[in-house]
């Protein structure tokens, strides 16, 4: 749909209002509701949103560690662009049109701030490499009864999963709540973030779920706008949807596991794919996943951004903490899918379901690209067995803290991202550091559990 089209549809359109939406540094959708009369202005001039949205945590508390923006600068608008792209109707709220947009046209944020931005310049750097990335993000998250002002108010005691127990791959569990699962697959399909598949997973209320695959910018926006639009659904069967890496300790962490693969400019030709090779991997593909071993412990925080996130990536329960990778392993942090010529890709399963997916992706694909570029050699050998058990002394970082610290320093992460973007979200996550109250035990469910 071409805009002449578009802004015809919205001007016809039986809603009065549009609703839109940026993500933050955390991949928080920060919008509001505007007529439709001044989103037609909009798209042609353009539109002012404050800037605070990368001036404050999680929890709207305004950072006192950032140049970009602050009380010092009186927090004005940034110019904000409406990716028209993007658009899509509301299934649960009328059909009331959407569109998400970014801070791409205006330098000063998206250079340090924009993480839609980062991960439009990397797609970018891929394109002109003669690269198209294509990727897609699954996701398990806990599913709770109650509302939010409920579970706030009984301090987080006594959470109630959806459904009981340890059930993995259950047809039962589906079926207790049957209208709640087939609201999330048809919803989401009529809100164009189309599911490939989804399940239950081992532990209580669990649901694990993959959006199907796409060009590397549109499969972002739909890992975002999943989470979003899973909490808005559950929040219509008197659910609460949390996508913390790991809210309880006894029990499974979440993740995000973020597939990918890189094809011709024609979009017909998978370049991982290689027939003669004995595990079907083109040198390459080889040479992305050097790429990856190499950078990320260099870029962790961009996929564990948390202090939360560490506690998940424990060495166990399906989550990596060691440097490795291995064919068709799920103990490895990098899984290589040796396929067919559609099939053949990555699986990069360090990511936790709590990250914003422009810049796990952005990570992944630059990570990946720096090894193509610098002509690595996938000198690791693949994991056999337990991977948890192997590369003690290749360890990734296990706090947020030296993670941060590691980013921050480091020469391969300004030259993948720039200067810029570093020192902004170094200092976001140096910040969130600091949020961790020892004091109180329920301090992560406090901060991550319903908006993460």
């Amino acid at each position: 749909m071409n805009k002449t089209e578009l802004l015809y549809k919205i001007k016809n359109s039986s809603s009065k209002k549009v609703k839109i939406a940026f993500p933050d540094i955390d991949g928080i959708l920060r919008g509001k509701y505007i007529h439709k009369d001044k989103f037609s202005k909009a798209i042609d001039q353009g539109l002012g949103f404050c800037d605070v949205i990368f001036g404050w945590d999680c929890n709207d508390k305004c950072y006192d560690n950032i140049e970009i923006t602050g009380w010092h600068t009186g927090y004005p608008d940034a110019q904000a662009l409406i990716d028209i792209n993007t658009f899509r109707e509301i299934p649960w709220e009328n059909d009331t049109p959407f569109f998400l947009g970014d801070f791409s046209q205006d330098e000063k944020y998206a250079q340090a701030t924009c993480s839609r931005s980062l991960l439009k310049r990397v797609a970018a750097e891929s394109e002109a490499m003669g690269f198209i990335p294509f990727f897609s993000q699954e996701f398990e998250w806990f599913n709770f009864m109650g509302t939010p002002s409920e579970i706030y108010q009984d301090d987080f005691r006594n959470l109630k999963p959806i459904t009981p127990g340890m059930f993995g791959y259950s047809l039962l569990r589906t079926s207790l709540n049957h209208a709640f699962f087939n609201d999330l697959f048809e919803m989401l399909l009529k809100f164009d973030v189309p599911l490939e598949g989804m399940h239950t997973e081992t532990g209580p209320g669990v649901v694990e779920a993959t959006v199907i695959y796409d060009e590397i910018l549109h499969a972002a926006d739909k890992a975002i706008l999943f989470k979003t639009a899973v909490k808005e659904i559950a929040y219509r069967h008197n659910f609460v949807a949390t996508f913390m890496a790991k809210w309880n300790k006894n029990l499974p962490g979440s993740g995000g596991h973020i597939h990918q693969s890189l094809w011709d400019k024609s979009r017909e030709k998978n370049l991982f794919f290689e027939v003669d090779d004995s595990n079907r991997m083109s040198k390459l593909m080889k040479q992305y996943i050097a790429g990856l071993l190499k950078c990320l412990p260099e870029i962790l925080p961009m996929f564990a951004p948390n202090p939360n996130s560490y506690k998940r990536l424990s060495g166990g329960d399906w989550a990596p903490r060691t440097l490795t990778w291995g064919i068709d392993n799920r103990t490895a942090s990098i899984r290589a899918i040796p396929g067919n010529e559609t099939s053949t890709r990555i699986e990069m399963r360090v990511p936790g379901a709590d990250t914003n997916a422009y810049l796990a992706m952005a990570a992944s694909l630059a990570a990946g690209l720096y090894g193509i570029k610098n002509e690595l050699e996938l000198t690791t050998p693949a994991s056999q067995g337990n991977a948890y058990l192997e590369s003690k002394e290749h360890l990734l970082p296990n706090s947020l803290e030296i993670a941060t610290k590691k980013m921050a320093d480091s020469k391969i992460a300004n030259e993948l991202f720039g200067e810029a973007f570093v020192d902004h979200f170094t200092l976001t996550r140096e910040w969130e550091c600091r949020q961790v109250d020892p004091n109180d035990e329920n301090w992560e469910l406090k901060r991550y559990f319903e908006i993460i």
